[in-house]
């Protein structure tokens, strides 16, 4: 399963040549993340209150490899590559007309309200196999 989530590049994700600062791409991914849990009908916020879990980005391995420019419309590809009972490993990358621009393998974890590690719960999992 692949998750498409589209986005504009605003003059505030530019840096002074123009281009892209590094950082926002992970706000572009993490808002792709967060688009795709809502479409599987995941309610992060009833998660957190209900059962005081969240999940957190554990580790990401980048790979920035063309520039994006302002305006250009950038779409963001989201797929899992790996599920166990505590971790979520997904690809996603960012392309702009075709050319891929970024790449990331993002480890998502979940923790409970203390910090700790918690295990993902099964109907989560469930959705996501």
């Amino acid at each position: 399963m692949t998750h498409h989530f589209s986005c504009r590049v605003f003059y505030e994700d530019t840096d002074m040549a123009g281009i892209v600062y590094y950082a926002n791409y992970l706000k572009f991914i993490e808002r792709a993340r967060s688009d795709w849990v809502k479409g599987l009908g995941i309610d992060q916020r009833r998660l957190k209150d209900d059962e005081g879990l969240v999940f957190a980005v554990r580790r990401v391995e980048a790979d920035y490899l063309a520039p994006a420019r302002l305006d250009d419309e950038l779409t963001i590809a989201t797929t899992v590559e790996q599920i166990t009972p505590a971790r979520l490993v997904m690809r996603q990358i960012v392309r702009c007309a075709g050319t891929l621009l970024f790449e990331a393998v993002v480890t998502i974890v979940m923790i409970n309200d203390a910090g700790q590690p918690a295990r993902l719960p099964a109907r989560i999992r469930g959705l996501l196999n």
